[in-house]
């Protein structure tokens, strides 16, 4: 889970907008994501950190699970 207070100032990369955190699905390699709604792009947390790097993002508009 990422801190409350990082969530609040993270923004997406590509757009510059606010990120939301969504847990992963089953057998995803992230501990979870934070969703762009905007971009409609994820990108993973691993061991705590959130990974912010357009070459990250994978699209999540319909995702299993």
């Amino acid at each position: 889970m990422v801190d409350k207070e990082l969530l609040e100032i993270l923004a997406c990369p590509k757009c510059k907008q606010p990120v939301r955190e969504e847990p992963p699905a089953v057998g995803e390699d992230a501990q979870a994501w934070l969703v762009c709604a905007n971009c409609a792009v994820g990108y993973p947390v691993r061991e705590d950190i959130p990974i912010m790097l357009i070459d990250e993002a994978v699209p999540r508009g319909k995702r299993p699970g």
